[in-house]
C-alpha cells in the first residue's frame, strides 16, 4: 500500500477482480495507476464466488422462465431466489425493472449483449493468465449442469436454444454420461448439460493476490482508503477520502455493489442493487468432483478447490447491511448433502455482495456527465468471468480508442 499522492493519472475505485484486471491492463500500457479500496484487494465477491469462468452464461437472471416462477420462488423458503422482506420497499423499483427485463424481447436483447462480451472472455483470460502467471491455478475441465427432474430439463429448452443460436458450445448428456464424468455424484435419472470450454480456478484468493502483484510489478499503486466524494470538472476529477483529496485525470469506478452512490456523485442514477451471495466450504482429502457442477433445481455450484469443496450460490435480494441469513447457509448445507451425504461440518462460511442490475448487463463506459469518469461495475454473477474483457474495454475508452463495443453497457440505457 502507498501513502496518498496529491495527483495521479488514473484512479481506480475498487480492488475487486474488475478493478485488479483493469489496473493490470492500464499499468501494462504504461499508465500511472492508483487503486483505492478500504479492504484487501480481491477480498469481497471476487474471493467468495464459485470460481467459474462461465463463458456460456449469456442467459440473464431475469427471463420468462424466472418470471413465470417468481411468485413461487419468492414465497418458498427453500427457493434459490429469495428476498429479505424487510427490504421490500427499498427493492420495489429494482423489482419492477427486473420484471420488465424478464419479458421475452428484453431477455433476448440482454442475452445478445452479454454473448457479445462473453465471446471475449476466454481470449482475454488467456492473455491475463500469461501476464499474471496464473497457469497453475486454472482448471480446464468444463462445467456441468445437472437436471434431476425431466420437467426442469424441459423448462431449459428455450435457454439451450438461445445459447446454441449465439454460438455457445454445449452438450446434452444422459444420466450415464454424467456419471462417467462425475462418478462420485449420487446417481439420478434425468440429464446433464456440459459446457466443455469453461474454466475454473482452484483458489480465488490466490488469483486475486497474483493479479494485484502483477499490477504492482508494472507500476500500479494500491491504497487502503474509502472514497467519500467525487467531483468531475474541466481539469479532471477530484476524489475525497477521509483526511485528504486526490486529483486524477481520469477515474474508473469499479467498486462492485458499492458503486451506486459514487456513480450518483458522477451524475448518473444507476439502478444497481445487491444480490447477497453465500458459500460454504468443506475440507476434502481428495477432490470429490472433477469440475464445477450446478444442480439446476438447487441454484448453486459445487466447485472443487485446493483441499476443499466450495458450495456457492443462490440469490438473496436485500442490501448490504443485514447480517448473514442462517437459513440461506442451511439451504446450501442441506443441498450439497443430497450429493455427498457423508461430508463433515463446513470448515468455513461466507457472505458477499454481487452488484446486480435488472437487465443483468454490467455498466461499462463513460459517465453521461464527464468523459473523465468511466464505469466498470454491475457484473452480477459474471465479475470473475468478464473482468479481463471489461479491462480491455476500459483501456480502449481511457486511451481514446473508441467506445463502440461498450455501447450495450452504457450508463444512459436506463
Amino acid at each position: 500500500m502507498t501513502s496518498a499522492p496529491k495527483s495521479v493519472e488514473i484512479a481506480i475505485i475498487g480492488a475487486g477482480v474488475v478493478g485488479l484486471a483493469t489496473a493490470l491492463r492500464l499499468a501494462g500500457e504504461g499508465r500511472e495507476v492508483l487503486v483505492i479500496d478500504p479492504n484487501e484487494p480481491g477480498s469481497g465477491a471476487s474471493f467468495g464466488n464459485a470460481g467459474t469462468i462461465a463463458e456460456y452464461a449469456c442467459m440473464p437472471v431475469g427471463n420468462p422462465g424466472v418470471l413465470r416462477a417468481l411468485p413461487k420462488l419468492l414465497l418458498d423458503p427453500d427457493s434459490p431466489f429469495s428476498l429479505r422482506w424487510a427490504a421490500l420497499f427499498q427493492l420495489a423499483p429494482w423489482l419492477v425493472r427486473f420484471v420488465r427485463q424478464s419479458l421475452p424481447a428484453a431477455t433476448r436483447a440482454n442475452a445478445l449483449a452479454l454473448a457479445g462480451l462473453l465471446a471475449e472472455a476466454l481470449p482475454a483470460w488467456s492473455e491475463m493468465v500469461q501476464e499474471a502467471g496464473l497457469q497453475d491455478l486454472m482448471r480446464r475441465n468444463g462445467c456441468l449442469y445437472v437436471y434431476r427432474r425431466d420437467s426442469d430439463f424441459a423448462a431449459s429448452e428455450s435457454g439451450r436454444a438461445l445459447r446454441a443460436e449465439l454460438g455457445v458450445h454445449q452438450q446434452v448428456l444422459t444420466a450415464g454420461e454424467v456419471a462417467a464424468l462425475e462418478p462420485r455424484l449420487a446417481a439420478f435419472e434425468a440429464k446433464g448439460l456440459y459446457f466443455p470450454d469453461s474454466i475454473n480456478v482452484s483458489d480465488p484468493r490466490s488469483v486475486m493476490a497474483r493479479l494485484a502483484a502483477a499490477a504492482i510489478a508494472r507500476g500500479a499503486q494500491f491504497m487502503r482508503a474509502s472514497v467519500t466524494g467525487l467531483a468531475a470538472g474541466a481539469g479532471g476529477v477530484r476524489l475525497s477520502c477521509p483526511g485528504f483529496t486526490i486529483a486524477a485525470q481520469k477515474v474508473v469506478i469499479a467498486a462492485g455493489a458499492r458503486s451506486r452512490p459514487i456513480a450518483a456523485q458522477a451524475g448518473d442514477r444507476i439502478p444497481l442493487d445487491t444480490e447477497r451471495g453465500y458459500h460454504l466450504e468443506f475440507s476434502t482429502a481428495a477432490p470429490l468432483l472433477n469440475r464445477p457442477v450446478c444442480p439446476v433445481d438447487l441454484g448453486f455450484y459445487m466447485t472443487p478447490m485446493d483441499g476443499r469443496l466450495r458450495v456457492a450460490g443462490t440469490v438473496e435480494l436485500g442490501g448490504l447491511d443485514a447480517p448473514p441469513n442462517p437459513c440461506r447457509l442451511a439451504l446450501l448445507d442441506r443441498g450439497v448433502r443430497q450429493f455427498f451425504p457423508d461430508l463433515a461440518r463446513p470448515s468455513s462460511q461466507w457472505l458477499g455482495f454481487r452488484p446486480s442490475l435488472p437487465d443483468s448487463r454490467p455498466v461499462i463506459g463513460p459517465s453521461t456527465k464527464s468523459p473523465d469518469v468511466v464505469y466498470a461495475f454491475g457484473h452480477g454473477h459474471l465479475g470473475l468471468t468478464l473482468a479481463p474483457a471489461t479491462a480491455r474495454l476500459v483501456a480502449d475508452i481511457v486511451g481514446g480508442r473508441g467506445i463502440g463495443r461498450a455501447g450495450p453497457f452504457a450508463a444512459n440505457r436506463f
